[in-house]
């Protein structure tokens, strides 16, 4: 993969997701989620984790150089760490989960 040229990949998470208040903890979340992010394949992809406050937009968007990449596109970059488009998205929407649970203090 030439220099650095990474994998954007943008996460949109929803408000809802965090709960009936959670227009008021998305943001927040939202910062230490991409702290957390930037440790996941930081050689290949470049994380953003933001607000979904258009549903029209998708929970995730995959772009090179600025511009959005296509399912078969981001299954090329995605084999660069042995994944596909369907796994990588599960995988990331799990670990979106797994970190609301932590940021809203849940205990099981």
């Amino acid at each position: 993969m030439p220099g650095d040229t990474k994998l954007s990949v943008l996460v949109r998470v929803e408000p809802g997701s965090l709960g009936p208040d959670g227009l008021d903890h998305v943001e927040g979340y939202c910062v230490v989620a991409n702290k957390y992010f930037q440790k996941l394949y930081p050689q290949l992809i470049e994380w953003q984790i933001v607000p979904r406050y258009d549903k029209s937009l998708p929970e995730i968007d995959f772009c090179l150089n600025k511009k959005r990449l296509t399912l078969e596109q981001t299954n090329k970059m995605l084999e660069l760490i042995d994944q596909n488009e369907e796994d990588f998205e599960s995988e990331t929407m799990e670990h979106i989960s797994n970190l609301i649970d932590k940021y809203l203090g849940h205990q099981y």
